[in-house]
């Protein structure tokens, strides 16, 4: 497993053996600065995906299950009992911290669970926590393996010479190391192809423009940077053939919660006759919620009226309003990319499939 991580090309998190660690690039200073920050407190994890220093539904859960980690291996508790509490104490910080990404609850449960298991089996703290770190290292090397899964299927939707369309950051800054969308781009681009790739500045915290843009130039991918305004224009002029992003969470019957911005790229994509795809791992979508019941995050009002906390662009006393993702219902969405396979329409139908949750329900 070390091997898969080790042939990354770009690594932003991992957790540090000798020094009992979690390190992380911090993505709010891309992409003038490649800084790393490192922790042996939960506390100060869950501050880094509250402030965005981590950011990316996949990244956010790892990240999550490591500081679970750190929450045990630091806790000095005497019993395994005095063990659990602090770890539950633990879940419910880190899970407070961003409530649209699915991956975050999903990784904190599978933790919890796993340190229960070990409990139930032992009276020896060292042992549940070395449980606990094992089950985090496993979330970490089991997303780095599940998105080259989803980029080797969702290449093959990819033919030589597409120009494709990507909105937000949904590559290896987003993950353990490989990416979800720009997972399928990766994978297209080492199998030969020729791929062009036109990448959305994503306001208000431009992650298209700082991230993808920087992670695409550091592999040779010929990348071209447009506002998100100008998603209709191109599109009208022939100048896109394919849209693949990412997601934050799923429901079962196949709405897409996604970067704020998403749901009118789909409906320009719809309108222009432009295949919509979504690259997500299993764990993004959310097993228990149908509909557009999805929450969505709202954020500090002032990433509208600045750029990135430097520049002011409004007058003093603008109300505005910040939304961090949106909604886009599964009729404009075409397929969705997975480790498992892509899922097409009705979602209804194969997403159940997809995780194993038998016919569906009434």
């Amino acid at each position: 497993m070390e091997d898969i991580a080790s042939r990354l090309k770009v690594k932003p998190l991992w957790f540090d053996d000798a020094e009992r660690k979690f390190v992380w690039l911090d993505t709010r200073l891309l992409p003038w600065e490649e800084v790393y920050r490192s922790t042996t407190d939960y506390r100060r994890v869950a501050r880094a995906i509250k402030d965005m220093e981590i950011r990316g539904a996949p990244a956010i859960g790892v990240s999550a299950a490591f500081g679970m980690a750190l929450a045990a291996i630091y806790s000095g508790a005497g019993t395994v009992e005095e063990l659990l509490k602090k770890l539950e104490e633990a879940k419910r910080v880190l899970a407070s911290t961003r409530p649209t990404a699915y991956n975050l609850f999903w990784a904190l449960e599978r933790v919890w669970r796993r340190a229960v298991e070990a409990a139930s089996g032992t009276s020896k703290v060292s042992e549940v926590v070395e449980a606990v770190l094992a089950e985090a290292k496993e979330i970490y090397y089991e997303d780095i393996r599940q998105n080259m899964a989803i980029g080797r299927y969702g290449a093959e939707l990819i033919e030589d010479g597409d120009t494709i369309l990507t909105h937000c950051n949904a590559g290896a800054l987003a993950t353990a190391g490989y990416g979800t969308a720009l997972g399928v781009i990766r994978a297209a681009v080492e199998q030969g192809k020729r791929i062009k790739v036109f990448a959305t500045e994503t306001r208000p915290l431009l992650q298209g423009a700082r991230l993808t843009v920087w992670e695409l130039m550091k592999e040779g991918v010929d990348v071209t940077l447009i506002t998100d305004n100008m998603v209709g224009y191109v599109m009208s002029k022939g100048m896109i053939d394919k849209v693949v992003v990412g997601a934050d969470r799923i429901t079962v019957d196949g709405y897409v919660a996604n970067k704020i911005g998403t749901y009118m790229i789909a409906l320009a994509a719809n309108r222009h006759g432009i295949p919509f795809y979504v690259a997500a791992p299993t764990s993004t979508f959310d097993p228990n919620l149908r509909g557009p019941s999805i929450p969505i995050e709202e954020r500090d009002p002032s990433e509208v009226y600045t750029v990135l906390g430097r520049l002011r662009i409004a007058p003093e006393g603008v109300k505005a309003y910040n939304p961090a993702f949106d909604i886009t219902p599964p009729e404009l969405v075409t397929a969705i990319i997975t480790e498992k396979g892509v899922v097409t329409p009705p979602y209804v139908e194969s997403i159940p499939r997809l995780l194993g949750l038998g016919a569906r329900r009434g």
